[in-house]
């Protein structure tokens, strides 16, 4: 499966974007997928996921409250809505996918074998 992420781009503090990931040459209807950025000179960090078999959503501390992850199985599309940016949101961000998770694994970005190029998303003040 290889991942495409689209929708990033240069907002004011406040703004909103979405964010979208699609595979191409295959379905991720039941895998788990992980959105994950990483900002100039930072690791990457996990931001967001949807669990495949528990159909249940996780969100790092920092964005909950203002991100959504969803999936859209007929469309076979996930996304990011990011409500409320902030300049500290700026980075590439990164879907991934993966079928064997297990829930102590979804923040961690080494667990994930599929990923998509990235997005850049800057937040400006």
């Amino acid at each position: 499966v290889q991942l495409q992420a689209f929708g990033g781009g240069l907002v004011q503090a406040g703004a909103f974007l979405r964010l979208s990931c699609a595979p191409s040459g295959g379905t991720f209807r039941t895998y788990t997928i992980g959105w994950f950025r990483q900002a100039p000179g930072k690791e990457r960090e996990f931001v967001a996921a949807f669990r495949g078999s528990a159909q249940t959503t996780h969100y790092a501390d920092s964005v909950k409250g203002r991100f959504t992850i969803s999936r859209d199985n007929a469309k076979s599309t996930a996304y990011l809505q990011m409500n409320n940016l902030k300049p500290e949101d700026t980075a590439v961000y990164y879907c991934a996918a993966d079928n064997r998770l297990i829930l102590s694994s979804l923040r961690i970005p080494d667990q994930y074998h599929y990923w998509g190029q990235g997005t850049l998303v800057t937040v400006s003040s």
